[in-house]
């Protein structure tokens, strides 16, 4: 009962300086609300990263010649030669945790169609590289192994290549285009995918047997990678292990030598951008906060001035039996309430930012519950830190003293 009329009181002092409380409030509603929406704007980047990197192939392990040595390092030839078509033949057989598996060469050239060309990436792979990259046919078909053992020259073309060389309405299936003057029959089209994480047109390829692009284009008889695909997201890391495994037995390594070369998967690539992007996320809730803590100043400065107008109040309750417990808990509740309400402000405003965030600058957002149950429980005790030392002032005035105050 003494709770629940502190807190009409509370209320009543609080209407009574509307525009003195709104200002206070203003440095929570504004904390809170940057808070919830830079919360949105990082957890919407890292799900938007893990979406887009996923769509590369979620499950995707790479297998490099060479030691995992980043930051620009040049391999030399012999290293960049080391990987065999009969490391490829190891880790197919060995390996129990991989669902896909295909070698992989590629190189840049010319696609010409007639009069128009276009500048392009040829890949050299098996089936399987569709299924490893998550990605479908949108006419025609796939080359088969049977086409790869007699390296034939067949192509899947990507959209971007298709609608650069091809006139408008075209059908693009069983025409013959050349690549760096070496003929091409066209036998399907890939699903468009758009632009990847690194701003690379996924659309701008042209698909051949590894064989063809080995021995027509490239004239190399070694493979530049080899690509799979984990059974699951989940068993990645340890198909990785598998891998390597295999990779240093077919090298005969021993113990004491290190790798020649790298296996890495698709998650490692996840968790270094979700780390980055959680780093960023923090730093923006951390400036956010500024707000909050000016906030926080703001109710203390408030709850003084409050103090100093009603200190005649103070001694009137104190003279007729109030108890210095019920004073400071009458301005305690005060500084809650208007934290709290300002919270409650806050929150509604936030959402309404991260909606015209999303939906105007077309920034990836996701609020999460949980920063909406923090940016409150804060606001609570923002109420209870920067209340109670004003509350405590008031409860320590002597009733004499605050009778006689003018």
């Amino acid at each position: 009962m003494r709770i629940l009329n502190s807190i009409k009181i509370a209320f009543k002092a609080i209407v009574l300086n509307k525009i003195r409380t709104l200002l206070t409030m203003l440095g929570i509603i504004i904390g809170v609300a940057s808070v919830i929406a830079m919360l949105a704007i990082g957890e919407g980047s890292k799900q938007s990263i893990r979406q887009q990197i996923s769509s590369m192939g979620s499950n995707m392990i790479t297998i490099r010649p060479g030691a995992d040595m980043r930051g620009g390092v040049r391999l030399d030839r012999s290293e960049m030669q080391s990987l065999t078509f009969a490391d490829y033949e190891a880790i197919k057989e060995g390996a129990s945790l991989l669902s896909y598996i295909t070698p992989e060469v590629s190189g840049n050239g010319q696609v010409i169609n007639g009069s128009n060309n276009w500048p392009s990436s040829i890949y050299g792979v098996n089936p399987d590289y569709l299924s490893i990259k998550a990605v479908g046919l949108k006419s025609g078909s796939m080359f088969t192994d049977a086409e790869v053992r007699s390296a034939s020259k067949v192509a899947v073309l990507g959209q971007t290549v298709v609608d650069n060389i091809f006139g408008e309405g075209e059908d693009p299936l069983g025409k013959t285009i050349r690549y760096n003057n070496i003929p091409f029959k066209v036998i399907g089209v890939l699903e468009e995918k758009g632009e990847n994480t690194f701003g690379q047109d996924q659309d701008d390829i042209l698909l051949a047997p590894y064989t063809t692009v080995q021995k027509r284009i490239l004239a190399i008889d070694y493979l530049q990678s080899v690509l799979a695909s984990a059974v699951s997201e989940e068993k990645a890391p340890d198909a990785v292990d598998e891998v390597t495994e295999i990779m240093r037995a077919q090298h005969r390594l021993s113990e004491n030598e290190s790798d020649d070369f790298s296996v890495r998967s698709m998650e490692e690539l996840i968790s270094t951008f979700s780390s980055t992007s959680e780093m960023l996320t923090v730093l923006l809730v951390a400036i956010a906060g500024i707000s909050l803590l000016i906030g926080g100043i703001g109710i203390m400065n408030i709850m003084y001035v409050s103090v100093k107008e009603r200190t005649k109040e103070v001694g009137l309750r104190m003279a007729v039996g109030g108890k210095g417990t019920d004073i400071m808990l009458q301005f305690l509740i005060e500084a809650i309430l208007i934290s709290v309400t300002g919270g409650l402000i806050g929150v509604f405003l936030g959402l309404g930012a991260t909606f015209f965030i999303e939906k105007l600058l077309n920034w990836p957002t996701s609020v999460a519950l949980y920063s909406i149950v923090v940016s409150f429980a804060v606001c609570a005790l923002t109420g209870i830190f920067f209340g109670w030392y004003p509350a405590r002032k008031a409860a320590a005035l002597d009733p004499i003293t605050a009778l006689r105050y003018e």
